[in-house]
Formats: C-alpha cells, structure tokens, sequence
C-alpha cells in the first residue's frame, strides 16, 4: 500500500478534479435551467446521433471483427502476465466478476419490459410480426457487439498492466504506441484522460439513475413507504454507496466475494421465473426463434441507418446503446483487464463472450419471453399498458405482479439489483482511484482516502439527478456526445496494443505462449 505522505506528490490533481466540477456544473445547469438545457443537449445529440450516426455503427462492426480476428491470431496466445503464468481467479470467479463490473443491474432491469418499448416503432411492423422481432432485438443490442467493446479494451489494458508492466494505468497511456511516449505524457495525453474521466463520470453516474426508480417504486410497494418516490431512491443510493465503498476498500477479495454472490442471485431468479412462471415452453421457444433471427440478421441489423428517417430506429435505438456501451468503456474493461492476469488474449475474449454474452441472453430470453408469452397468449396487455402512460417502471411492476410469490420475487430483485450496482460502483470507484495517480505499479493499489474520495463524488451526480426527472432524462443524451471522442481514443488503444503486441511477441518469440 502506498505512503499516504507520498501519495500527496503523486496525485493529479487535474485529472481528478475538472472532470468532476465539469459534471457538477452540467448537473446544476439541467437541475436549474432544464428546458433550456433539454433544448441545447437535444441540438448536440442530434448532430452526433443522427447527422453521425454511421460513425458508431462502423466503430461497433468494426471493434467485433477486430476480437475475432485477435482471438484466432497469433496475438490470441499472448498470456497477459508472465509467460506460462496461471490464472489468478477461476472462470466462475473471473467471470462474475467481470459480468457484475459493468451494466449488470441495467441489464436485469432492462430485461423485463425491452421489448415492449420496440413493439410501437413502425420498423418492427416493416420487418413482421412483433411477436417475432420484437425479441430480437434485446438481446442483439445487448450482445456481442456491445461486449467487444469491453472485451477488445480488456486485453489492451492487461496486456499493458501485466506485459508491458507500466506505472500510468491510463487510457494516454494504451495510446503511447501511436501517439509516441512525448504526446502521451504531455498534452494530448492529459486531453485524452480529461475526456475519458468526463465520460466515466458522465455515463456512468447518469446510467446508475435508470433502475433506481424500480428499485424506489417496489420498495414503496413491499414496505408500504409513504415519502417519495425521490426520497427514497436517494435512500437506496446511499446503502449501495455504503455496500460499494466496503467492497472496494476490501480490495478485490471483497469485490469477489459480491460479485459471486450477485452471480447466485441473478441466476437463482433466472431459474425462479423459469421453472413457476408457467411460461417455460414460450420462453423456449421464443429464446431460440429470437437468437436464430438476430444470427441470420446480424450483418443487416448491425449496418442499418434508416437513410429516409422512416423510422428513426437506428438513431433511438441502436446508435444510442452502441454510444451507452462506449462510455462504459472507461471503467468495465480496465478493470476486467487488471483481473485477467493469466489468461491469455484468446481465453479472455471466448471466456467474456462465454459468460458475459451468455448471461445477458439468458436474461433477456428468460425475463422477456415471460411477458411476451403472456402478451401473445391474450393474458395481458402490456403493449397498451405502456402506451397509456409510458411509466416502464410501473410495467414491469405489473409484470412481477402477474408471477406467482411475486412479493418474494420483488425482495429478490431488490436485493439482486442493489448488489449488481455496489459491483458496479466498486470497479469504477477502483478505476477512477487509479486515474488520479501519476504513476501506479502493477501490485500496488490506490490509497484508502483517495479511494474513498471517488466512491463519494460517484455518488454525487446520481442523487442530484433524482431530484428532476427531466434532467435525469436530458443527461442520458450525453452518452452519445461522449462518446464520439472516446470512439476515436478506443481506436488509437485498440491501434497501440497491436502494433506493440507484434514487437513483443517479435522480442520473446513462441515465449509469449501458454507453457
């Protein structure tokens, strides 16, 4: 652990300060001024998610086909570590870990109720039927593109921890070997990291205010809470900070150790739904029809833009989560990087897309083709129940509700989600606490206070947007604006590690493999 009297020197303190009163001054703006803030953010989204849009649907394509080709290259056999070194955590522990760092609690509440929101866009009805493309489309914008972007970044990021072993764990530094060691420790690189903290605390604090809302709203119902629906979002803020905080300051034992538990949860639930829901044969069946359409779609869905603007689909829908994933960046493949010590760059991008991809699929197969199955059986009506109020949360509390032991699933989504955001939360607060350092070595790990002082701001910005739904709404269009610069750097550090990957598998030859 480092001196804390030395710590003081190897701070930077612009690194870690103007993202956040950047942030800060937005949050005020939209919390103060939302109708003009509405006005200038829809002005800037669109210019980057429709006049641009192409621009993330190439980068999207484009990162996918790099993790295969890596995967079944030469580069695949690269161990990131020492050569013949072991992995340090098995693939239960690796894998939930790197499942639980990212957009996990997005991904279970997400997983309810997505479908309903694509059955109304006038591009499900050009393709068919909605109950057979309405599925489709969840889990191909939860899948595998949006995975590679974690997985590709993942292995640049351990191959420089644990291969090139450098102190600057920083995305200036994944770019060095394009940019030169001078422009990444001078300006440019001080711009690039700016940029990366701007989106990690942008994207990441703002996507946290999504599912809180269901966690308030089945909290007011399990518990017959009377204050607000904002209040106690807020309440459930602060237990997640306080179960976050302990986890990371626990360091990567106690990251682990929710992270299995987390795992359990999620799967249990999975399992739950499955066998008592009465829906098992649907669910099936609609999960196969589904994957099958979105393997023999893939090329077209991955490539559509709606060049007439029939639809828009593309621009609300696809673009929006490639950018959402972009941002996400920041924080979920460094830290997957810095756990995947030992394994090699091919078993870290099969192994994520093994359990990363196959857990998000189950999910949305399992918890979506619940209440599809009951929406084409005549059971419910949940296309007309959205359409009345557009209340998603609301939705997918009819939905539980139509469960058997629905009260005993409320209290296990809730836990299960609150567990899924302190994973989350604990990986970014490691990853931020790590961007304020000059120079941080491979087993050395970031203070406890200045680690304390990230898992606080992180917090910040979340409870502020509860306060004005329409700001939280407004702040949500800044994934797609931050993104386009990150889509850039992903491309120079994707750049860097091949073009340091093949000097250093020139410099240590057939070494570089597993033994």
């Amino acid at each position: 652990m480092s001196n804390p009297k030395t710590d003081k020197n190897r701070i930077d303190w612009m690194i870690t300060l103007v993202p956040f009163f950047l942030i800060m001054g937005l949050a005020i703006y939209l919390f103060i001024f939302p109708e003009n803030a509405n006005g200038v953010i829809s002005q800037v989204r669109f210019f980057f998610g429709d006049s641009l849009g192409s621009y993330y649907l190439v980068i999207g394509l484009g990162v996918l086909i790099v993790s295969l080709w890596l995967s079944f290259s030469r580069y695949g056999d690269i161990v990131l570590g020492e050569p013949g070194e072991k992995p340090q955590y098995n693939f239960f522990t690796w894998g939930s870990m790197m499942f639980t760092c990212g957009l996990a609690a997005d991904i279970l509440f997400y997983s309810f109720a997505e479908w309903v929101m694509y059955a109304s866009n006038p591009h499900i009805a050009e393709l068919g039927p909605i109950v057979e493309w309405a599925g489709v489309f969840p889990l191909f914008h939860w899948s595998f593109i949006p995975w590679a972007f974690y997985l590709v970044l993942a292995v640049a990021f351990g191959f420089m921890v644990h291969c090139r072993k450098r102190e600057k764990q920083r995305y200036s530094e994944a770019c060095l070997e394009v940019i030169g060691e001078k422009r990444a420790h001078g300006f440019l690189g001080r711009v690039i990291d700016l940029f990366a903290l701007f989106a990690l605390l942008a994207g990441t604090a703002t996507t946290f205010s999504v599912a809180t809302p269901l966690l308030a709203i089945i909290a007011v119902k399990l518990f017959g809470i009377t204050i607000s629906r904002t209040a106690v979002t807020i309440i459930i803020l602060l237990i997640t900070c306080a179960v976050y905080t302990y986890a990371v300051l626990h360091g990567f034992k106690g990251i682990s150790f929710l992270a299995k538990l987390c795992i359990y949860l999620f799967f249990g639930l999975l399992i739950l739904v499955f066998l008592i829901g009465g829906q098992g044969r649907l669910i099936l069946e609609y999960g196969i029809q589904s994957f099958g359409k979105m393997i023999q779609h893939f090329i077209e869905l991955s490539t559509y833009t709606d060049p007439g603007r029939t639809s828009n689909f593309p621009q609300d829908w696809t673009i929006y989560y490639w950018a959402y994933w972009m941002v996400w960046c920041i924080a979920a493949p460094f830290f997957i990087g810095n756990i995947s010590r030992g394994r090699t760059v091919r078993q870290t991008i099969l192994g994520g897309y093994l359990f990363g991809v196959g857990s998000t699929l189950v999910s949305f197969i399992v918890l979506g083709n619940y209440s599809l199955g009951l929406q084409t059986a005549g059971t419910a009506d949940f296309i007309a129940m959205y359409a009345a109020d557009g209340d998603l949360y609301q939705l997918i509390l009819n939905i539980i509700s139509t469960m058997p032991v629905n009260s005993l699933i409320l209290i296990w989504i809730f836990v299960c989600m609150i567990a899924f955001y302190a994973t989350s939360f604990d990986s970014i607060a490691y990853t931020a606490a790590c961007y304020s350092y000059k120079k941080l070595g491979e087993n050395e790990k970031p203070h406890p206070l200045i680690t304390l002082l990230w898992c606080i701001l992180l917090i910040v910005l979340p409870i502020a947007l509860v306060f004005s739904e329409s700001s939280m709404n407004n702040i949500q269009s800044v994934s797609i604006i931050s993104a386009f610069p990150i889509g850039i750097i992903m491309i120079l550090m994707i750049w860097s590690f091949i073009k340091d990957a093949k000097r250093y598998m020139e410099e240590y030859g057939n070494n570089t493999s597993e033994k």
